[in-house]
């Protein structure tokens, strides 16, 4: 996988040869994103089942039931992981010849569910491109390219797929706090498809959107709950609250995947946070930002309330409002 810890400055590839490997770089963030999460910790438990010594298939499933339960462990916020898990661990109780059998159909899953994602994120971006008009500017928060994904992206596919399609968008990208994924990874990928662009500072967003600079504000989801309430990124909310002020349209866009109807609100939805290193890290100058002993809240995530988004947009098509009408509906349907 990318190592998205060291773009732009660096483009190295990192190899994971255990499924040990796996947890590691989904946890230090070596790979992130919703969609990448998930296909990495299928792969990563193709890799348990690759990498055990065990001759018989109980001994192999009590091993890759151990396996699952650390991958899943590795970050709780995003639906996709737990949503792959389950879709392999399903592979892992099928009936099966033998232990090598096994081996195989999981790492057929696994590349299966990279292969689904490429597919899902091409129907997404067409949906979404759908809603950007010639001309316009978008706010866009965090990462949500083909490195967030197995390849396009959710959000910010959307305006790659508007830009193929000739139109002409500009993207005001949020730098994103504090591991800013923004001006890191976003900027580097829209610099790679040509797509003009500028860094703005996450507290300038409600500047641009009340001079009326901006006509669209896109952000993808790590996980929704069954009434759109969406939790993302933190500094998400924020941006929807101001963006809705102004009366500027918010769209949040992830597959079908990244919704739980499982949780009635997003207050159910759980929220990670990180180590204090990740704030207390950044220096200017070469020294520290923060006076020794600083005390940090460092929440990866927070949660959009449904009523401040104008839609969702999924592989499955755009949700509009009342969303927990329209969005079990349009997940359910076949």
């Amino acid at each position: 996988m990318i190592d998205q810890r060291i773009l732009p400055g660096r483009f190295e590839i990192v190899v994971c040869r255990t499924h040990q490997d796996v947890i590691a770089a989904i946890s230090n963030m070596t790979v992130r994103g919703a969609p990448a999460i998930g296909a990495a910790a299928a792969f990563g438990l193709a890799l348990a089942g690759c990498c055990s010594m065990a001759k018989n298939l109980p001994t192999l499933r009590s091993e890759l039931k151990t396996a699952s339960a650390e991958l899943f462990a590795s970050r709780p916020t995003a639906v996709n992981l737990g949503w792959a898990l389950q879709r392999m661990q399903t592979v892992v109780d099928a009936p099966c010849a033998s232990a090598s059998d096994l081996k195989e159909k999981l790492l057929a899953e696994a590349k299966q569910i990279a292969e689904e994602d490429v597919a899902t994120n091409l129907r997404m971006a067409n949906n979404g491109a759908s809603l950007i008009n010639d001309g316009d500017t978008i706010i866009h928060h965090c990462n949500t390219g083909a490195l967030a994904t197995v390849d396009w992206g959710t959000a910010l596919g959307c305006i790659r797929m508007a830009h193929q399609q000739g139109k002409l968008v500009h993207v005001l990208v949020d730098e994103t706090r504090p591991r800013l994924q923004g001006s890191r990874l976003t900027a580097w990928e829209l610099g790679q498809w040509g797509i003009p662009y500028e860094i703005i500072p996450d507290g300038a967003a409600g500047y641009f959107l009340h001079r009326g600079d901006v006509q669209k504000v896109m952000f993808g989801a790590d996980r929704v709950a069954a009434n759109g309430d969406v939790a993302n990124k933190i500094g998400s909310y924020m941006l929807a609250l101001a963006a809705h002020a102004n009366g500027v349209p918010v769209y949040s866009v992830f597959p079908s995947t990244t919704a739980d109807l499982s949780l009635a609100t997003g207050a159910e939805i759980p929220i990670e946070e990180r180590d204090a290193d990740e704030v207390l890290g950044i220096t200017f100058h070469g020294e520290p930002v923060s006076p020794q002993g600083a005390k940090v809240r460092n929440p990866a995530f927070d949660v959009t309330p449904h009523e401040l988004l104008t839609a969702l947009v999924t592989d499955r098509g755009i949700v509009e409002p009342p969303f927990d009408i329209n969005l079990p509906r349009v997940l359910r349907a076949v």
